[in-house]
């Protein structure tokens, strides 16, 4: 295998050696097979991937005049994005690859300049994606994409959106011919099935590695004392509410940095309002994908650089979006899946030997019962 020296002296310099998914998943895709690969949050896919295409991207250039778009990272929520560009600019500042995000939120100025000067590494959305197709200059760029890499493919397995991008990347072949497809997952439960999902009748390898990640979770049912029926009187809550409330802050303030996963918006939007009636000067805000750019990149923000003791999520958060160290993890109510739970609790303790401390608070016995039930599932693991 021969990757490139400068980007092995970049790799080395920062990351040390290839850990065992690494191994596995560099020379499957530095050969150009189809690769699908799999292992927990934090074991490092991104590298696995990027690495050997920016070896080859080098290699193209090299060899002919790039004059569009040779590689696409597609990642489910625009956050995500945000957050790759900043980790790949590093890679591609050193190794004189220019990079540029588009997805919903991406400026008419920057737009134009992607037109007119194509990034040779793209990352956008599925739903952006097929916007590429209606650009007269863009079609054009999409002739060179010789990589699509697709990262967390299971939030896309059993969504309309997956469908949508299967026919997407069906829709990329008639402009740019076939190209190698990389796909990336923590959790996925047929392989086989999501392999083809992704790569049509073609030919693909998997690349598995699912090392030991170890989750201590706690799941809280509601005790009421008299400070909580005194609350609830002057808040005009009902004492579980208040109680639910005391339990997230006493956690709160046991930890540095937490994130609190909801399943909807509108809870989210409930219990940070919740909170900041209670405690108007406690470092809490919000973050879903209905929230402007501006909210969710100042919050992603204040929350890395420490500023904020926890943010309040729906899924917008779930996926690997770095936005620094987080101590704790806590499901308000249940997480309904057990996928979904080794996801966001995976969030606390993101690196691979590092225990994922979780909890979850419920709110009615049929919550607890089914929290206690995830509980050991995710444990088991």
């Amino acid at each position: 295998m021969d990757i490139r020296k400068e980007v092995l002296e970049l790799f080395k310099g920062r990351f040390g050696n290839f850990n065992k998914i690494q191994e596995l998943a560099i020379p499957k895709v530095f050969y150009g097979k189809n690769t699908l690969i799999v292992a927990p949050t934090g074991a490092g896919k991104t590298e696995a991937a990027v690495v050997p295409v920016f070896s080859r991207i080098l290699d193209i250039r090299e060899r002919e005049e790039v004059k569009g778009i040779l590689a696409i990272y597609i990642t489910p929520l625009r956050a995500l994005n945000r957050d790759l560009l900043d980790r790949l600019y590093w890679w591609c500042n050193n190794l004189d690859i220019s990079i540029a995000v588009r997805h919903g939120d991406t400026t008419q100025s920057e737009r134009t300049k992607q037109s007119k000067r194509p990034p040779e590494f793209l990352i956008t959305t599925p739903e952006t994606l097929q916007a590429l197709f209606l650009g007269k200059k863009l079609k054009d760029h999409l002739r060179y994409v010789r990589f699509v890499i697709v990262d967390e493919l299971h939030e896309l397995l059993d969504d309309k959106r997956g469908v949508q991008l299967s026919l997407g990347l069906e829709r990329l072949v008639n402009f740019a011919g076939d190209f190698q497809r990389i796909a990336l997952s923590a959790t996925i439960g047929d392989l086989d099935l999501a392999g083809r999902f992704i790569f049509g009748y073609r030919d693909f390898d998997i690349a598995y590695w699912y090392g030991v990640k170890r989750y201590d979770i706690e799941v809280f049912y509601p005790k009421i004392t008299e400070e909580d029926f005194e609350l609830s009187r002057k808040l005009g809550w009902s004492p579980k509410i208040v109680w639910s409330l005391r339990k997230i802050k006493e956690i709160l303030d046991r930890h540095r940095s937490v994130l609190i996963f909801v399943n909807t918006r509108e809870m989210a939007e409930l219990l940070v309002s919740r909170f900041k009636k209670w405690l108007p000067d406690y470092p809490i805000e919000i973050h879903h994908s209905s929230l402007s750019r501006e909210v969710r990149e100042r919050n992603e923000r204040l929350f890395k650089e420490g500023k904020l003791k926890a943010i309040i999520a729906t899924s917008s958060l779930e996926l690997g979006i770095d936005i620094g160290h987080v101590d704790a993890v806590i499901q308000y109510m249940s997480p309904r899946q057990v996928i979904r739970a080794v996801q966001r609790f995976g969030r606390a303790g993101h690196k691979l030997e590092e225990v994922s401390k979780g909890y979850i608070i419920t709110m009615d016995p049929d919550d607890y019962a089914e929290s206690l039930v995830i509980k050991r599932k995710v444990e088991e693991i």
